[in-house]
This record gives structure tokens, C-alpha cells and sequence, in this order.
């Protein structure tokens, strides 16, 4: 067996509200990850964001088949400073149910970051759709000449057809039409690194 300060040592910490005075320890996360070194740790806990989606969150929202896909299609995502949200998190911000009565800043906010999140993956079926129905067609056209001209040209057909399907999508879904506001609340992290302060 190597020692233990050789691997990291991943540790699941269920953080529950004990009833205390923070309001912030009841709606922490059920489970954060904990990578353990012989000289540091590093603490990954649920944003500011995410905790607020929590609290204002009454139940479970079923994803449409777009939605479903679109997270598919979405690639896998290594976290270094936890800037981005991956495919586990746009589901989680995509499966939490609000009240539509609820006419408050915080709601409003978990809404419009829901649904510039929800185009944003819906327009990701369409920037692979495109790309693949663009890199058929060229196959297609060259269907009389060699294996090596298609396998030259398709890259690039393949490669562009991912930017023209990624402004096809914005349009179709009117993700080019929202606020900036809404596109900067999509793109929070849904965890952070803990910090003293």
C-alpha cells in the first residue's frame, strides 16, 4: 500500500444545519468533497448562488427532452478554480422548482439565472446537430473522390460547423437577446473553494 501523503484522499463530509443561529449551515449542500494532503486541504463548499437557489427552492422540476440532451451532449469538465459550471451543476440548477408567486429579488434572480442556463443548453443540441449535419453533407459531396480529400477537408467542416451552430442555437433558443445580466448569472460557479473570510 503507498502511504497516504502519496494519493490524495477524497472524503465525503455531510454538513448538516444543526438549527443554530446561521441561516447559512441549513442550507448548505447535503455533501461536499474534501481533498486531504499530509500538508493542506482544500475544502469545496456551495456557492453563495447556490445556497440561495436552496433556499428558495420548493421542490423538483422535471427536464424537457432538449434539456436532457443538451446536458448529453455537454462535455465533462475538470475543475481547477471552480469558475465554470459543469454538466452536474446546470442539472441541479435546471431540476430545482420555484414558487411563481413568489415575487422577490432572490426569486427572481434563481428564475432568470434558470432560464438563461436552460437556453444555453437547449443551444448546445443544435451546435452539435449543425456540426454533424454540415460534416454529412460535405462527406456526401465527396462521395467520388478518395478516402484522404474527405479526411482533409471534414476537420475543418467539422470545426467550423461548431461556430455556426453555436450562433444558430443563440438565435433559435433567443439566447442573443438576453440581458447581460441574465448570460453573467448563468455563468456563476455553483461551488467555490472555502475561505476564512
Amino acid at each position: 500500500l503507498k502511504p497516504f501523503w502519496l494519493k490524495p484522499l477524497w472524503l465525503k463530509v455531510r454538513i448538516e444545519g444543526s438549527g443554530g443561529p446561521s441561516s447559512v449551515c441549513r442550507h448548505i449542500a447535503k455533501s461536499v468533497s474534501i481533498l486531504s494532503f499530509a500538508m493542506a486541504a482544500t475544502l469545496v463548499v456551495p456557492s453563495d448562488i447556490t445556497i440561495m437557489e436552496e433556499k428558495k427552492s420548493i421542490g423538483k422540476r422535471r427536464l424537457g427532452l432538449l434539456e436532457r440532451t443538451g446536458l448529453l451532449l455537454t462535455a465533462p469538465m475538470l475543475h481547477i478554480t471552480y469558475s465554470k459550471m459543469d454538466r452536474g451543476d446546470m442539472r441541479a440548477v435546471l431540476s430545482k422548482k420555484y414558487d411563481t408567486e413568489d415575487t422577490s429579488s432572490a426569486a427572481n434572480l434563481c428564475r432568470a439565472r434558470q432560464e438563461s442556463v436552460r437556453k444555453s443548453v437547449v443551444a448546445t443540441n443544435f451546435m452539435w446537430g449543425t456540426a454533424g449535419g454540415m460534416t454529412g453533407l460535405v462527406w456526401w459531396s465527396f462521395r467520388r473522390y478518395n478516402y484522404q480529400s474527405r479526411l482533409v477537408a471534414l476537420p475543418f467542416v467539422f470545426y467550423g460547423g461548431t461556430f455556426v451552430g453555436r450562433a444558430l442555437g443563440d438565435v433559435i433558443t433567443l439566447r442573443n437577446a438576453e440581458f447581460a445580466r441574465d448570460r453573467f448569472l448563468a455563468s456563476l460557479p455553483a461551488k467555490t473553494y472555502f475561505t476564512a473570510n
